[in-house]
C-alpha cells in the first residue's frame, strides 16, 4: 500500500510539552497510516536554503533552535537515526531531475521535525531524512521538487511537509478565545484550492488569497512552502483530505492535510 504525503503544522515549540487536542491527534495519526513506514522524509520550514539540502547523518542530534521557552524543553532529545540508503536514493532522484543539491552532515533535526515526530513516533525508532525548503523559489518550483520524490511513497516512505499555513508571530494573541476571522478565511480559501487540486490558482496565492499578507508575511514564506513540497509528492494521485484544523493564540494555524495514499479511519 502506498504511503500518503502529508502537510503537518508544527505550531509553537511548546507543543513538545503540551497535552491538547492537536498533540492527541498527532499521537493517533500513525494509526491512520496504511502501514508503519520504513522511514520518514521531512521538508522543514526551519531549514531554508537556496541549495537543496539532504541530511545524511547516521544518528541525528536534537536542535533546540528557539529561545525564551520553558527550561525543560532544552533537555528534550529525539535521537532518531538517519538512513544512508534513503539519502542516496533521494540524491539520485534529484540528480535525475537536474536539481543541484548538497549533503548536510552534523546539523541535527530542527524543532520543525522533532516536535511533530516525537508525538507521532515517540520512541524515535523510525529513520528520518530531513530536507530543506527554499522560500525564494516559486510555488511551482517548490511543488516540482516534491514531485521528484513521488516514488518514495511507493517504497513505504512517509513524506511530510512541516510548517504553518497561517504563521504571523506579530499578530498572535495569547488570551484569544476564538480564531481570528482573517485567519479562518485564509485557511478556508487554501482548503478550497487543495480539495480541487487547483494548482493554477494555488500557485498564485500571494495575489489571490484573502488576508495573505497577514497570514503569510514576507518573513514567513518558508512556513507555507512545505505545503507545496508535500503536495508535489502526491502529484500522481492529486487527492487532498484535511484531517485536523485548530488554532493557537488566535491565528497560529494547526492543520494536517493528507495527499494521496490511503488513510484508515480511527474507529477501525
Amino acid at each position: 500500500m502506498t504511503q500518503p504525503a502529508m502537510f503537518v503544522a508544527h505550531g509553537s515549540p511548546t507543543l513538545a510539552i503540551e497535552d491538547n487536542t492537536y498533540t492527541q491527534f498527532l499521537k493517533q495519526l500513525v494509526q491512520q497510516l496504511p502501514r508503519r513506514p520504513r522511514a520518514v522524509v521531512v521538508f522543514s520550514a526551519h531549514f531554508d536554503s537556496p541549495v537543496q539540502a539532504v541530511s545524511n547523518d547516521d544518528v541525528h542530534e536534537t536542535m533546540h533552535d528557539f529561545y525564551g521557552f520553558p527550561e525543560e524543553m532544552y533537555g528534550i532529545r529525539y535521537p532518531a537515526s538517519g538512513d544512508q540508503e534513503l539519502s542516496k536514493l533521494i540524491e539520485g532522484l534529484f540528480a535525475e531531475n537536474n536539481l543541484p543539491y548538497e549533503l548536510s552532515s552534523g546539523r541535527g533535526l530542527d524543532h520543525g521535525v522533532w516536535v511533530i515526530l516525537r508525538a507521532m513516533f515517540p520512541k524515535a525508532d523510525i529513520p528520518v531524512v530531513e530536507l530543506s525548503v527554499d522560500s525564494r523559489r516559486s510555488p511551482a518550483e517548490q511543488y516540482a521538487i516534491g514531485k521528484m520524490l513521488t516514488r518514495l511513497r511507493q517504497e513505504n516512505v512517509l513524506v511530510i511537509g512541516s510548517g504553518g499555513l497561517v504563521h504571523n508571530l506579530r499578530l498572535l494573541e495569547a488570551g484569544a478565545s476564538a480564531p481570528a476571522d482573517w485567519a479562518v478565511e485564509f485557511d478556508e480559501w487554501i482548503s478550497e484550492q487543495l480539495r480541487a487540486w487547483n494548482l493554477r490558482i494555488l500557485f498564485d496565492f500571494e495575489r489571490r488569497a484573502p488576508h495573505v499578507r497577514e497570514a503569510v508575511p514576507s518573513y514567513a514564506n518558508e512556513h507555507f512552502a512545505p505545503l507545496l513540497y508535500a503536495m508535489g509528492a502526491a502529484d500522481d494521485e492529486r487527492r487532498a483530505v484535511k484531517l485536523f484544523q485548530d488554532y493557537q493564540y488566535g491565528s497560529l494555524s494547526l492543520n494536517c492535510w493528507v495527499f494521496g495514499g490511503s488513510i484508515r479511519p480511527l474507529e477501525e
